[in-house]
């Protein structure tokens, strides 16, 4: 059969596209390519799981419209269909005073942004809210942040994505895209399919995919390793909500916090190390061609040239489990090497322009009948069903759906 979509990724951000073209058109034929054996296997389900409130994003951004739109249907999609969350609420944290004044723009930013219930508060107030954060000199609290089983949403919009007649086929690496035919041809490893139009949604092999099909952008993906942390259960105590430091202005990472997790653990991290392969999970993990790659993009070259100091702290904080404790103490003194044990990684893709720019808002490409999400940056999780919106309507205007 000829399908009228074919959405290439089963992260949150190609579900929820999928899930918005089955509601608004419901005699489309949909299918959604995933090479893993499961939904969420990458981004999506090895992120922290916060529902971001979008109060650090540029106003007006795709970023910041999508995050706080895309948090409300969050949460009231986890409502709806009994999905694990819990708004917990957030402070932002700063521990010096030469932090204030950016801790007093984010605020500002938060207020452009329409974030509700925001507020600054005095070290006092912080203490209050997290006992163990003793040593602030100002804070923000974002009630209205959350944390929320990534995976679980996932599976539910799979689920009603099939109860519309749609599939959802896993354990498909898409090979080729052929788009010189009216219709689509979409190889993958073990078969071929048809399809009127296509949206990639491949996150950290987006910008891959869309070289199959002939679309080359002028950026390029380098992976980051985040490596985290867990509190052991005798130290969660530390701990109520979400703890996040000050970020830094050059780099789109929100900085080494603490994050309750839906299963009740706390999680601490993440660093932000380059990866030497896409999917690179662990510490020794290598990918000789993805690493070539990388290190002969002219963007990853200037990046590497600019901020070579701040790579090497983020290695050695790698390696240094008392390095990386000493981060968490500028938030929670009391954090003693004792109190932690590792927890999983997750990978996070980072689109580079050829000038060593990071492209920090949402990015894409559209052809004739193919739409390629080249970018979806952290909060693309919480900003997943908004994201969906913003598919769909570009969908709309550029297939005349």
């Amino acid at each position: 059969m000829t399908y009228d979509f074919i959405i290439v990724g089963a992260g949150i951000v190609g579900l929820s596209t999928a899930y918005k073209l089955s509601e608004s058109f419901p005699d489309l034929d949909i299918l959604v390519l995933e090479k893993e054996d499961e939904v969420a296997a990458h981004q999506t389900g090895n992120n922290s799981g916060v529902i971001h409130s979008g109060i650090y994003y540029e106003p007006n951004s795709y970023r910041a419209k999508n995050c706080v739109e895309g948090r409300h249907q969050l949460v009231d999609f986890c409502r709806q269909y009994d999905v694990d969350h819990e708004i917990c609420g957030k402070v932002i944290v700063a521990t010096e005073e030469d932090d204030i004044p950016r801790l007093d723009n984010i605020f500002e930013t938060g207020k452009i942004n329409d974030i509700e219930g925001i507020k600054k508060i005095s070290p006092q107030e912080v203490t209050e809210i997290e006992p163990y954060v003793t040593n602030s000199v100002k804070g923000i609290h974002v009630p209205c942040s959350g944390i929320v089983d990534y995976v679980g949403v996932c599976k539910k919009l799979r689920s009603l994505i099939e109860e519309k007649g749609n599939a959802v086929t896993c354990g498909q690496e898409v090979k080729k895209i052929d788009n010189s035919q009216k219709d689509l041809s979409v190889t993958t490893d073990k078969s071929s399919f048809s399809s009127r139009y296509l949206i990639n949604c491949a996150g950290l092999y987006s910008d891959h995919v869309a070289e199959t099909a002939g679309v080359f952008p002028d950026i390029q993906i380098v992976p980051f390793r985040g490596e985290y942390f867990e509190l052991k259960p005798e130290a969660e105590h530390f701990v109520n909500g979400l703890i996040y430091p000050m970020p830094n202005p050059a780099f789109p990472f929100l900085g080494v916090h603490f994050t309750k997790m839906v299963s009740g653990a706390i999680e601490c991290g993440p660093n932000a190390v380059f990866a030497f392969e896409r999917e690179g999970y662990e510490k020794l993990s290598f990918n000789l061609n993805e690493t070539i790659e990388t290190l002969n993009f002219p963007g990853f070259q200037k990046l590497a040239q600019e901020h070579w100091k701040m790579g090497l702290d983020e290695w050695y904080r790698s390696f240094s489990k008392k390095a990386f404790v000493k981060g968490l103490q500028d938030l929670i003194p009391a954090i003693r090497p004792k109190h932690l044990k590792k927890s999983p990684s997750g990978v996070r893709a980072m689109a580079l322009k050829p000038n060593g720019e990071i492209l920090d808002d949402f990015h894409y490409e559209t052809t004739k009948n193919e739409i390629h999400v080249l970018n979806a940056p952290s909060p693309a999780a919480t900003a997943g069903l908004a994201i969906g919106d913003e598919i769909l309507e570009r969908a709309e205007q550029a297939f005349a759906l």
